[in-house]
Formats: C-alpha cells, sequence, structure tokens
C-alpha cells in the first residue's frame, strides 16, 4: 500500500516538472528574443494570417497557449496593438497549444533526457548569453518530457481502483465531462498540462475517448482563466481580448459538442487513428483549427461583441481619484515574469511617465503664472496634481523595484532602470513647480511684491521651463537633434540663471527691491535653475 501511495505521488512530483520546464521555456525564449518581440509583433499582427501563424508559432514555442495569450493583454493594455490584431494571435495561441499533446503522442519524451542535458550543457559550461537563454529553453522543454513520463508512470495503478474508474466512467456525460475539463485545467492553469494528463488517462484505460473527447473540450475553456486573471487591473481593451479568447473556445465547444453527438466523428477517429494518446491529440487539433478556420472570417465581429459585451464604462463609472492608468497593478495575474514582459512594460511605464511628465508641465506653468500674478487661486489645484505626481513615482517605482528582481533579459533590466530615474526627475520638477506654489502664498501673506524688472525675468524663465518640459513630450524624443536641443536649452537656463542673478545685485545696490523680495527671488532662481537639471538628465 506505502508503495501505491508513493507512485500516486509521482504524478504530483511530475506536474511540477512538467509546469517548471513550462516556466524555464518562456524565461529562455522572453531572455533570447524578448526585445524583438515588439518589432515583430507590429509588422506581422497586421494581416490576419500573419497574426494566426505568429500566435501559433510563438505558442509551440513555449508551449503555452497561457503565456502567450498574457502577453497579447499586456500588449493590448500598453497600447502597442488594438484589439483587432489580438483577435488573430488569440486565435494561433490556440491553434499552437495542440503541439504538447501530438509530441506527446510522438513520444518524444524518449528523447527528454538528452535534450535536458543538451540544454543544461549550454546553461553551465557556455559563457555566451544568448547560447545560455537557447539552453534554458531546450533545459525546460526535456523537463516538461521528463515531468509528463513521471504523471504517465504514476497513472498505471489508477486503473484498478474502481471509485476512481467508475468517477472517470461518468464524464461520459458531456455537461459532467466539460465542467470537469474547465475547472481542473482553471485548477493548474495549463492547458498543455491537463491534456496531457487526459491522454495518460485514456492510455492507461481509466477514462474511454468517448468521453476524454468532453473533457478535452472544457480544457480549452479552463485555459482561459490565466488570461482573465492576467486582464485585472488592466484597460478596457485589454479585458476585451480575454473575453475574444473566452468566446473562441466557447463557440468552439459548443459546436463541437453538437457534432460529436449527432455524426459519427468519434467513431471516425477511433477506427482511423491508432491509440488513445494519438487519438486525443488529433481531435485536439482538429478542434482548435476548425474552429479557427470557421472564425477566421468573423474575427471582427468577435471583437465587436467582445465590445458589446464589455462596452466603454459611462463617464459616471469610470474610476476616480489617483490611479495607474497603463501599468497592471502587481497583485494581477500575469505579472510574473514570463514571455514578452520587457516588450509589455517598457511601453506600458512610457505612457504612465508621460501622464506624469504633462501633470509636472502644467504645474510648472500654473506655479510661474501664479507667482507673477501674486494669485493663490490655482494653487490648490497644483497640490493635488502634485500629490498625485508623488503617487505616480512611488507606484512606478514599487514596480519597476518588482520587475528588476524578475526581468531576465539583461538589455531590458537596464531600459527599465533608466526609466526608474526618470520617474524620480519627473518627481523633482513637480517638487521645485510646487516650491513656487509656497513663494505664491508668501507673496500674499506677507504683501511682498516683486518689482517690474523681476516679473519680466519671472515671465521668462516661465517660457524656457515650458519649452524645456514640453520638449521631454515631443514625438522626436530619442534622436540626436533633439538631445542636442535639449541639452542647448538647459545651457540657456544655466546662462539666464548667471545674467538674472548679476541683474539682481545690481538692483539690490540701487534699492529697487525689498530683502524680503530679494530672497524669496533668489529661492525661485534656484528652482528655476534645477528644473533645467532634471530635464537634461530625463
Amino acid at each position: 500500500m506505502p508503495m501505491d501511495i508513493l507512485e500516486f505521488f509521482g504524478l504530483f512530483g511530475g506536474l511540477a516538472l512538467f509546469l517548471h520546464g513550462m516556466q524555464m521555456m518562456s524565461s529562455g525564449l522572453e531572455a533570447a528574443a524578448g526585445n524583438r518581440m515588439k518589432a515583430v509583433l507590429e509588422k506581422l499582427t497586421a494581416n490576419r494570417f500573419m497574426g494566426i501563424l505568429l500566435g501559433a508559432l510563438i505558442t509551440t514555442a513555449v508551449q503555452s497557449s497561457s503565456a502567450t495569450t498574457v502577453m497579447v493583454v499586456g500588449f493590448v493594455n500598453a497600447g502597442i496593438m488594438n484589439l483587432n490584431q489580438a483577435v488573430w494571435l488569440i486565435f494561433g495561441a490556440n491553434v499552437g497549444k495542440t503541439t504538447t499533446g501530438l509530441l506527446i503522442a510522438l513520444d518524444v519524451g524518449a528523447l527528454a533526457p538528452i535534450v535536458a542535458f543538451v540544454g543544461v550543457f549550454m546553461m553551465v559550461f557556455l559563457k555566451k548569453p544568448s547560447l545560455q537563454h537557447i539552453g534554458q529553453l531546450l533545459a525546460g522543454l526535456g523537463i516538461l518530457f521528463i515531468g509528463m513520463d513521471m504523471m504517465s508512470a504514476s497513472m498505471e495503478p489508477l486503473r484498478e481502483v474502481p471509485a476512481f474508474v467508475n468517477m472517470m466512467a461518468t464524464l461520459s456525460n458531456p455537461i459532467l465531462g466539460i465542467a470537469f475539463g474547465a475547472i481542473f485545467t482553471a485548477l493548474i492553469q495549463s492547458s498543455a498540462a491537463s491534456v496531457g494528463i487526459l491522454q495518460t488517462l485514456a492510455a492507461a484505460g481509466v477514462v474511454e475517448f468517448s468521453g476524454a473527447v468532453y473533457v478535452l473540450f472544457g480544457q480549452n475553456i479552463g485555459t482561459c482563466i490565466t488570461a482573465v486573471m492576467a486582464s485585472f487591473g488592466t484597460s478596457r481593451d485589454a479585458k476585451r481580448a480575454t473575453c475574444v479568447h473566452l468566446l473562441f473556445n466557447v463557440i468552439g465547444t459548443v459546436i463541437f459538442t453538437v457534432v460529436v453527438m449527432v455524426t459519427p466523428l468519434v467513431s471516425i477517429i477511433e477506427s482511423t487513428v491508432p491509440g488513445p494518446m494519438t487519438q486525443i491529440a488529433v481531435m485536439h487539433v482538429f478542434f482548435n483549427l476548425a474552429t479557427t478556420i470557421l472564425l477566421i472570417p468573423f474575427g471582427n465581429m468577435l471583437a465587436k461583441l467582445a465590445t458589446r459585451i464589455l462596452p466603454d464604462l459611462p463617464e459616471t463609472e469610470k474610476p476616480t481619484g489617483m490611479r495607474l492608468a497603463y501599468l497592471t497593478p502587481l497583485t494581477s495575474g500575469g505579472k510574473d515574469g514570463g514571455l514578452g514582459v520587457s516588450a509589455i512594460v517598457v511601453d506600458q511605464l512610457r505612457n504612465e511617465l508621460h501622464r506624469m511628465l504633462e501633470m509636472a508641465r502644467q504645474n510648472v506653468d500654473a506655479s510661474f503664472k501664479a507667482v507673477m500674478d501674486r494669485d493663490t487661486t490655482p494653487l490648490e489645484r497644483v497640490e493635488q496634481r502634485e500629490q498625485y505626481i508623488d503617487f505616480l513615482n512611488k507606484e512606478i517605482s514599487r514596480y519597476i523595484s518588482h520587475l528588476i528582481a524578475i526581468e531576465t533579459n539583461e538589455r531590458g533590466s537596464k531600459i527599465v532602470s533608466c526609466l526608474f530615474s526618470i520617474s524620480g526627475n519627473i518627481e523633482r520638477i513637480g517638487d521645485h513647480a510646487d516650491n513656487l506654489s509656497g513663494y505664491t502664498r508668501m507673496l500674499v501673506e506677507q504683501d511682498i511684491s516683486f518689482s517690474e524688472y523681476a516679473l519680466a525675468e519671472i515671465g521668462q524663465m516661465r517660457s524656457v521651463s515650458l519649452r524645456a518640459v514640453s520638449a521631454l513630450l515631443s514625438s522626436d524624443a530619442g534622436s540626436p537633434d533633439w538631445l542636442t536641443h535639449v541639452a542647448q536649452m538647459e545651457q540657456k537656463i544655466d546662462d539666464m540663471t548667471a545674467d538674472f542673478q548679476r541683474d539682481q545685485l545690481v538692483r539690490m545696490r540701487n534699492g529697487i527691491c525689498s530683502d524680503e523680495a530679494c530672497i524669496l527671488y533668489s529661492e525661485l532662481l534656484t528652482d528655476f535653475e534645477r528644473i533645467g537639471d532634471h530635464v537634461l538628465n530625463i
């Protein structure tokens, strides 16, 4: 009896290896190709057939439709692709996920130890990072199939357990079979693993092929749970991409359940395809390929249906208060690394930083104007924006700290670190604008006035500061000419600061400005000069 229990525990050990192997493959591909992912997607997803092919190839490479779909949800949320482009990648992911079952049926697992050895050898002994990443991918593939073999071996004794056999017999009921497949796949968050387990059960004679087909259909629905979790806290379009994924599999399940019940499809496959493992693999391919072909003409309609199901929120229901508009909260599923994470997050971070910088620009503008007008009316709005800037800086910093810990791509890690510095510099620009608000209150409360000469210079400071901060929001950002222009703007701010300090000394000697006004003006000049410094840092 203890031996039987140990054999049964082999199922859990095999499942652990299977899922770990899948994660290794996903991380290896991310490290090897993550930076190229965005450019490839933008070029290839414009055409529906290329999008389907790309989705299938990516899913085949990482052996996980969940990883591909989570990536798609992230790209839609980041604005890298629109919902109509995402539809074709999701279709392709559903086709690509069938390759795991085919490989298991073809007994590719016999080569698993060699593949794992080659992968680990490359990871340990080769020095070139790109080859190490490929080794990680191969090692993950080998471990995945070793885990599958362990699960298969642990299933053999189950056909001798009457209670288990009776339970599996009830799965010939379409509703029970579909529900069981969906729930089990949702729990382990891997259709590849659940289909593999179904194949091993069928090979052990525990479940009949006629009942296994309904479980298989349910597994296609259950795999959507990972994308659903990844969509928590994302944009409306990202949620719609998840809805398309769910619609595809529900529609396919309904169609094939009816087909299996009214046609001899099961009998045809049983009589023409040898072995239950291969039969399940063939049905899995047929289900996803046929559903894809049937739905290709209706892809855009699926996107529209998803929009009808998840319409834009009315103005009164839209989120209020301080929030992240582009970054998915860290508590959501699908953000613990994986395929395409660098490309997704870099774009999300840039969009979030763009929001933050626009708020800082508005505060610089409003604060300088408030000083010139000695008007405290706009200061409440300035302070609200400053609190929002601080909130975004804190959330972005938390996000980046988490991301750096899991980032597998060296270049991606450097980019994310730079974005971390940019966030801090934007926050400091906001602080200097807030300082100007404080000077306005002092001018009003202590009845201090600047001379006409000083007010004219403050007007010039406002104009140049706005041009410098606005340059950071330019569509030319990053080009050599733009970098030169920003550097020249910062130098102009330094030169103006020096000139205005000399002019102030002259006014002090001539008694044109009061002592209090001179002190405030000196502080204001310091903030003006620091704004230029932070613009240059960015």
